[in-house]
């Protein structure tokens, strides 16, 4: 499938609309934990087997660096991820970020989802694996996400 067949597909998409806008007022960021979110399908275990239309989530341990991209789609380009993580995961900038005192810390645990979803409601993602996902990073006092689209 050719960039321009994904776009308009996906350009079909209708976008959610919520009655309420919840608005905090953020911490200071010398004050916040972050962790980072993805949708570059990055598994620990050396297992590539997500699918299309997969909306689970894999929690990616802060003092791992061995992830597996398993993305599917094949219009992903790897050529980023192969010459330096830190496009797709930026790990180590967030440790330096930490070390510096731009951060109070660094999670540790991140989370990975699989981008290219064609799943027109994705209520898997807002009803189930999204929430679940959440729990898990406010779990680890996570303050702040870094969203790593792919």
């Amino acid at each position: 499938m050719s960039d321009q067949q994904v776009r308009d597909e996906l350009s079909q998409l209708e976008g959610y609309t919520f009655d309420d806008k919840p608005w905090v007022t953020p911490k200071p960021l010398n004050e916040c934990r972050v962790a980072v979110v993805t949708t570059a399908g990055l598994t620990v275990d050396n297992n590539a087997d997500w699918n299309p239309g997969d909306q689970a989530f894999t929690l990616l341990p802060d003092d791992r660096r061995d992830f597996t991209l398993a993305h599917f789609s094949s219009n992903f380009d790897r050529t980023g991820w192969v010459v330096d993580p830190n496009v797709v995961l930026p790990l180590d900038r967030l440790d330096e970020m930490a070390a510096e005192g731009v951060i109070k810390s660094v999670a540790n645990v991140h989370v990975s989802f699989m981008g290219a979803q064609i799943d027109h409601t994705l209520e898997t993602i807002r009803l189930d694996t999204g929430p679940a996902a959440a729990k898990a990073l406010l779990d680890d006092d996570v303050d702040l996400v870094l969203l790593t689209p792919v």
